[in-house]
């Protein structure tokens, strides 16, 4: 009997990490990622967060080989099947919820794992239930990475599972304690948990390509941990006298935690464990309903870590911001759009279609995903102009590819 060894997919650089990951497991292709962070004299290879994620995707799946080189710089993937959380399965399975501790020099928001892990929990064998907890958990936004907050993901992003024929309502994001960046941007010392129970065979064609529609009502959600709780009513009174004037239903709620403790250093045999507040800070999330369904905008922001900015501040920003998003134009956000764009792909073998701003469609991390898909075997996409008005919209064309749910029983 002979084995062949299987063809890898090259890749190079550090960017779009976690996007070629979820792709390799998607299609069951092997990859081979080289040159990361080569350059950087004090820091090459993977970054903490990175390799968090490469365990979980070792928890969450069944049959991977991940090989990381010595400097770290190097990495090859086989990916294996998409299990979920299966009871007893493995030592960081505590009944029906994997648990996964986020280290303390992470500098990624808890949305860098959430959204390629909701991307293959509709193909999971099982419910895709984990729990992230640790000192490195942070579940506000983070300036400079791009991450979005938790109540981003779970009010802007989630529901648009729907479109494809996933339920929401079996989807449920659980905030059990929250945190912002702590000292430089690191740790946080958060508690998130992911249920993902609506596993489909094969994910609905999406045509989204009718006119955006009126702004017909604001959400949002205004956070702060360790501060005085007045920071959420100054943050929500500035969003509003800007918003007021545009939208009549608006309606923000304020959450108050107080800054999770993080145990420091080791503990020492009959003396108490030390322990500090980390995730200090505040922040605003803001969601726009579009009259036309499945249509939604999301704005974050959040103080940074270092301090020096008021909460009327962050409320003008994040409002500022909001407008901004919306001027786009489209049917999905920028934050959305890499979901919604690979669940089109992974879909079945048909045509669907999505309207986009010229902004969305034309950011480098846009680009980039339709050059890896089509890598991993995807079609190409096809775009045009929207013929009806002069909005400068784009109809962005993507056929599915099929890949259905391996470990799914049918009906």
């Amino acid at each position: 009997m002979s084995t062949s060894k299987p063809e890898f997919l090259r890749f190079t650089g550090h960017k779009a990490f976690t996007q070629r990951l979820v792709l390799s497991t998607l299609t069951g292709r092997s990859i081979h990622i080289s040159k990361i962070r080569s350059s950087s004299p004090t820091n090459p290879g993977l970054a903490p967060h990175e390799i968090s994620f490469l365990r979980l995707l070792e928890a969450v799946t069944n049959g991977s080989a991940i090989d990381v080189s010595y400097s770290g710089t190097t990495i090859t993937y086989q990916p294996g099947l998409i299990t979920g959380t299966v009871p007893g399965a493995g030592a960081d399975t505590v009944g029906d919820v994997i648990e996964h501790t986020v280290p303390a020099n992470c500098t990624r928001g808890i949305t860098y794992f959430l959204v390629p892990l909701a991307l293959l929990a509709p193909f999971s064998k099982a419910h895709m239930n984990v729990r992230f907890s640790g000192p490195g958990v942070i579940t506000a936004a983070t300036n400079g990475t791009g991450d979005v907050s938790v109540d981003t993901f779970r009010t802007a992003i989630l529901p648009l599972y729907g479109l494809f024929g996933i339920p929401p309502a079996r989807i449920e994001l659980r905030v059990l304690s929250r945190s912002c960046a702590g000292p430089g941007g690191k740790g946080g010392g958060g508690v998130v948990e992911l249920r993902f129970a609506s596993q489909v065979r094969l994910p609905k064609t999406l045509h989204l390509n009718r006119r955006p529609g009126r702004i017909r009502r604001i959400r949002g959600v205004a956070y702060c941990t360790g501060v005085s709780a007045s920071h959420n009513n100054r943050m929500i009174q500035a969003a509003r006298s800007v918003l007021n004037a545009l939208v009549s239903d608006l309606h923000v709620a304020a959450q108050y935690d107080p800054a999770p403790l993080v145990t420091i250093g080791e503990n020492r045999p009959g003396q108490p464990a030390q322990k500090r507040k980390m995730g200090i800070g505040f922040g605003l999330s803001l969601v726009a309903e579009s009259s036309a369904e499945g249509v939604l905008y999301a704005a974050d922001e959040v103080a940074p870590a270092e301090g020096g900015v008021v909460p009327e501040d962050i409320g003008l920003r994040c409002a500022y911001q909001l407008l901004e998003i919306i001027a786009q134009g489209g049917c999905v956000s920028a934050s959305a759009s890499a979901t919604i764009l690979t669940l089109m792909a992974m879909g079945s073998e048909d045509v669907g279609r999505l309207r986009m701003g010229r902004e969305v469609i034309g950011r480098e991390e846009t680009v980039g995903l339709a050059r890896d898909l089509k890598t991993f075997g995807a079609n190409a996409w096809g775009i045009r102009d929207v013929e009806d008005d002069d909005a400068g919209d784009l109809i962005v064309s993507v056929k599915g590819t099929g890949v259905g749910n391996v470990g799914r029983k049918v009906a």
